[in-house]
């Protein structure tokens, strides 16, 4: 507590011009030897931001980012407590080799004490033809002359009030909302920068018409912008409309922790709408940074989509989609889906990914490129768990918390990273929403059966990813094909052996307990002979290991999904041959 009062008091002492340059080196590291310069965090052990310019490529312009802790949360932004700023994400929309982003927002920051403490070190910064997003205001409230003094005055009037800050006696004017856009939009032009405004991000609320709550600084924003002629995107509005169309599940989920702080998905949408916006701005100031945008427009899986006919995108890992090339080699089923449906009525797509989880499908953008895609009056099949249960931190990162519930949690990765991560269920109701949002059928598939033979029968994970996928449906209400259990009768009507199984097992039971060891070791072994005799009589239908397929079992599970179908009364069952 000691250490605590004494980095605030010298936080309080120190010049303004001071602090705008000690982003590396403040005083009083924590017991991780870290120093957060976050005014109203401090203590807890974050990164320190970019000293302002430091990010400029030659004479290539610099954007720099003005905001809070929705634009950077805390000081470092790692995600090590699961929830991100949308500037961490804002370098994805513009071309490296033409300008550099420079996140300069920090957690705690308003209007006010973000122009007193941090603004004049980004001014010095800057240079002609640099840009300046200046969005911030969500900590504008509060006390005008004691504690943290981050009030403003509202609106966007020409007044102020002269302050004395109780706690140390520091004089200072307070300007209203407007009043500030103002300074910061005089100080850009006067070193020959662009200032753009932007509105706040939305929080977690709906207002009485059951839409998300729009935030009043984004009017007085538009005035000041239409008074300055200055670009102005309203971000609040964007991203609001997009979480209106969620619901609130899945509004819900691009927060953590609290109602105005984003997790990585609320952070990635507001990033996407900030260029978005920027891109569909029309005041030719904005031109010259446009030139320099990249990535705004949505990826889309590629394929040609024929008019009147509905598209089934198959998902999952390599069980679904394999190098499906060699008569000899690894197929994946849905490569064999043609054999079951008519494609002269319905387009047939494989998005499956080899090695992939419900996480990595996620992570590495393949689920957005099927969701940027879908059409109402499409389908989208969803099979995944061969490699969810995997460890969650390895290099793969792609194991996810074993559970249907609603779970999540921070790991640190091995490569120093972090990552919110959720359950298998999770991320299945994830896609299941995402689907119905856009007006498209979706179907859980279980895992396809794996050539191990457990008892003389074939494998049955009924108590792990079935217990959890029957789950899932019953929360959901979503189409269920269990190929799983299907294609694994199949294999139990050509080869399983269970009766005599049984018969050895037992005679090894028996042996055992009358201490006949030398018999019960014999009849172990005849009854570990016929495992292997179901085994080696299944390879036809497998390849390389127990669970790719061969061709021929490929071929095997598409018959299974195409029955599952049938016995569903699914309306996909009708593109079936």
């Amino acid at each position: 507590m000691k250490r605590l009062l004494s980095t605030i008091a010298m936080m309080a002492a120190m010049s303004t011009a001071a602090m705008g340059q000690a982003f590396d080196n403040l005083p009083i590291p924590d017991e991780n030897n870290v120093v957060d310069n976050t005014p109203d965090s401090i203590g807890k052990a974050l990164m320190s931001r970019p000293k302002p310019g430091t990010t400029r490529v030659g004479n290539n312009p610099v954007l720099f980012l003005i905001g809070n802790s929705t634009m950077r949360n805390g000081t470092k932004g790692d995600g090590s407590n699961g929830q991100w700023g949308w500037g961490y994400y804002a370098n994805k929309y513009f071309d490296a080799r033409k300008i550099s982003v420079e996140n300069q927002a920090l957690g705690g920051m308003s209007t006010r004490t973000f122009y007193t403490k941090l603004w004049p070190a980004v001014r010095e910064a800057l240079k002609p033809g640099d840009w300046v997003i200046i969005s911030i205001g969500h900590n504008d409230g509060g006390p005008i002359d004691s504690g943290r003094a981050r009030s403003v005055l509202r609106g966007t009037g020409h007044d102020s009030i002269n302050v004395t800050i109780k706690e140390t006696g520091v004089k200072e004017t307070v300007w209203t909302y407007g009043g500030y856009m103002r300074k910061y939009i005089a100080e850009c032009r006067a070193k020959g920068a662009h200032p753009i405004l932007m509105s706040l991000t939305p929080r977690n609320a709906y207002d009485e018409n059951g839409k998300t709550v729009r935030k009043q600084q984004g009017a007085w924003l538009e005035e000041i912008s239409k008074e300055q002629n200055v670009p102005y995107v309203d971000l609040n509005e964007i991203s609001g409309a997009k979480l209106d169309t969620y619901g609130p599940w899945k509004m819900s989920y691009h927060f953590y922790k609290d109602k105005i702080h984003t997790s990585k998905f609320g952070a990635e949408m507001n990033a996407r709408s900030a260029a978005e916006g920027l891109m569909a701005c029309s005041h030719p100031q904005l031109d010259a940074l446009k030139a320099m945008m990249m990535n705004v427009e949505p990826e889309v899986f590629p394929f040609k989509r024929e008019k009147g006919k509905p598209v089934v995108f198959f998902t999952g890992d390599s069980t679904v989609k394999n190098s499906d090339r060699d008569e000899d080699g690894m197929w994946g089923w849905a490569s064999q889906a043609f054999t079951v449906f008519d494609q002269s009525k319905i387009t047939l797509v494989n998005a499956g990914r080899a090695g992939r989880s419900t996480r990595t499908f996620l992570n590495e953008g393949l689920w957005d490129r099927v969701y940027n895609a879908l059409q109402p009056g499409d389908y989208v099949t969803i099979q995944f768990g061969h490699n969810d249960i995997s460890p969650i931190a390895d290099k793969k990162k792609r194991g996810v918390i074993p559970s249907a519930k609603d779970t999540s949690k921070v790991f640190k990765l091995d490569n120093g990273q972090f990552e919110l991560i959720y359950s298998y269920g999770w991320y299945l109701k994830k896609f299941i929403q995402d689907v119905r949002e856009k007006g498209a059928t979706p179907i859980l598939v279980s895992l396809t059966p794996r050539n191990e033979w457990p008892g003389g029968k074939a494998e049955r994970r009924n108590n792990s990813y079935g217990k959890w996928l029957n789950e899932v449906v019953k929360e959901t209400g979503v189409e269920f094909v269990d190929m799983h259990n299907i294609s694994a009768d199949f294999l139990d009507s050509q080869f399983a052996n269970e009766k005599e199984f049984k018969k050895y097992d037992d005679k090894a039971k028996k042996y055992a307990a009358k201490g006949k060891e030398a018999k019960a070791k014999e009849a172990k072994e005849m009854a570990r002979k016929v495992v292997a005799e179901c085994k080696n009589q299944a390879w036809k239908y497998f390849k390389k290991d127990h669970t790719h397929t061969s061709i021929e079992g490929a071929r095997m599970n598409a018959q299974s999904f195409a029955k599952g179908l049938k016995e569903n009364g699914s309306e996909l069952a009708k593109y079936l041959k």
